[in-house]
């Protein structure tokens, strides 16, 4: 189910969707990133083939954080000493997660960040335990509930990013991905994402003032027919990050240590996909949910609810990073 479009989202009208059975869902995300007869990709999956080939609670909904000065954090002298980026392998997963090295501000080191936003090719490996994970090898990392139907609301499955996903989901999606890969993978910090965002520019968005431009750049409500889009399909910004502007909103952590969302999504206007725009969750998010309490991984509600990963730069920074 689907809320109306609205800068808080209340019990209104619903779209009705067929309650397809678990096996179906998954059939439908193996066949969405499975090669075609041709050997070709899908559209969705060539998104993020894309990608990797390129160059490297309650609260005020509508708040503003101050805007973070990076300008002089792309100069040339600070690119030329950055890592490597490098791909990030999945388990049982037939995609791997671009990870692009973004420089540090103010003197503190740098990280990487995926240049999209998570697809379900990956985060179906975690919800559906595909990884052929045995109960009790995991460390007692929690996985999400198994979803009754298709969590992609039909907006599109391989290469798209996964969406409706609850806080306690993207962050157990890190522990569980750094416990499998063997390294520390975690949700971006607010100031962390805007400077990622912005990638040194001072401007509402990443690439100037212009919200006419919003085209090139991003999924929103003039141009992504009310649903999630593939990631990728937009220009990215100067650091090689997709989607920071629209698509699904993503997941950071605070200065409080509290889950705050960034970047804007696929139903908002453009004074909500501005670097400093930023929400906090509503019980509007999860309000269909008949569960009590209501479920901790999944917002019925928040379709337009996503994240990216970010990895810390070793002290010793390697020149390059193959994973």
């Amino acid at each position: 189910m689907i809320p109306p479009r609205s800068t808080t989202i209340t019990n209104g009208p619903r779209r009705s969707f067929a309650c397809l059975t678990l096996v179906t869902s998954l059939l439908l995300g193996a066949c969405a990133t499975a090669p075609t007869d041709d050997g070709s990709m899908s559209a969705g999956s060539a998104a993020i083939e894309a990608a990797s080939e390129s160059p490297t609670t309650d609260g005020d909904a509508n708040a503003r954080t101050e805007p973070i000065d990076d300008a002089e954090s792309a100069n040339d002298e600070a690119a030329a000493s950055l890592p490597a980026s490098y791909r990030a392998s999945v388990p049982a997963a037939a995609v791997t997660i671009e990870m692009v090295p973004i420089p540090g501000r103010d003197g503190s080191n740098g990280f990487w960040m995926s240049a999209t936003e998570i697809p379900w090719d990956a985060y179906d490996v975690f919800v559906y335990e595909l990884d052929g994970a045995r109960e009790g090898d995991a460390d007692a990392i929690s996985r999400p509930s198994k979803p009754y139907i298709p969590p992609d609301r039909g907006f599109g499955h391989g290469g798209y990013p996964a969406i409706s996903i609850a806080f306690d989901g993207a962050r157990e999606f890190c522990r569980w991905l750094s416990h499998r890969t063997g390294q520390a993978y975690r949700l971006p910090t607010e100031a962390e994402w805007e400077h990622a965002c912005r990638a040194g520019a001072t401007t509402r968005f990443a690439f100037g003032d212009d919200a006419s431009a919003l085209d090139r750049h991003a999924w929103f409500w003039d141009n992504a027919d009310d649903k999630t889009q593939p990631v990728a399909a937009k220009e990215p910004n100067a650091w090689g990050l997709y989607d920071m502007h629209g698509n699904v909103m993503e997941w950071c952590v605070d200065a409080d240590g509290k889950p705050v969302a960034r970047g804007g999504s696929y139903r908002d206007d453009p004074e909500d996909l501005e670097c400093t725009a930023r929400k906090k969750q509503t019980s509007g998010w999860n309000a269909s949910d008949p569960q009590i309490p209501k479920s901790q991984w999944w917002l019925a509600d928040g379709p337009f609810m996503g994240f990216r990963i970010v990895r810390d730069f070793p002290t010793d920074t390697p020149s390059e990073t193959n994973e």
